[in-house]
């Protein structure tokens, strides 16, 4: 087979493809990009809002990260917050069948992880449109913000489900001799550059 005829078959098996499966292979390192800067700017989020409350000593009410300082309804909103946590639900699902061997396990058990930080929020936003909270409390609350605050809860929750996906990222980029016998079908793992006799 020629290389214009192989190059013409491997156009039309990419044209075939659904979004998913290109999201997975040909597409993946550029959406896993995109996926990363919405996490690290919710995380931006976050780390700022710690350092409001814990160094500046900021009232938690007033402290509001970034966004919320130009728009307060974003960080009372619980939709806003849900609709996060779906996203990344959502992202982590999606992505998932790129990953291969060690890095697919670590990358389910932050969607795992996700899952229940997902069901959390829910509950969260349930009560904001039911309009009645649990435990009669003052402001909505979800089951383990009943012994632990809520900006450190959150917190909590964005560094475990993060701490995986970067392990999972971290395979997934270098992956182990072990996992060769799986290999991603993107292009996403780094490979040593050929040395030069120079």
């Amino acid at each position: 087979m020629s290389s214009n005829t192989s190059a013409a078959a491997l156009s039309a098996a990419s044209k075939e493809r659904t979004l998913l499966e290109k999201l997975n292979a040909e597409w993946h390192e550029r959406a896993l990009r995109l996926f990363m800067v919405v996490v690290l700017a919710h995380w931006a989020e976050h780390l700022t809002q710690a350092v409001q409350i814990y160094a500046l000593g900021w009232p938690v009410p007033e402290a509001r990260g970034v966004l919320g300082l130009w728009f307060p309804w974003m960080v009372k909103s619980e939709a806003l917050h849900y609709g996060y946590a779906i996203v990344m639900l959502i992202g982590l699902w999606i992505f998932r069948t790129g990953f291969t061997g060690r890095s697919y396990t670590w990358w389910m058990i932050s969607f795992w992880i996700q899952f229940w930080h997902h069901i959390e929020h829910a509950l969260l936003q349930g009560q904001a449109i039911v309009g009645h909270n649990l435990f009669d409390r003052p402001a909505p609350v979800s089951i383990v913000q009943l012994w632990v605050p809520r900006v450190e809860l959150h917190l909590f929750y964005n560094t475990v489900v993060f701490i995986p996906m970067v392990i999972g990222m971290y395979y997934h980029l270098f992956p182990p001799a072990g996992d060769a016998a799986h290999p991603a079908a993107c292009n996403c793992a780094w490979k040593p550059k050929a040395r030069t006799g120079r």
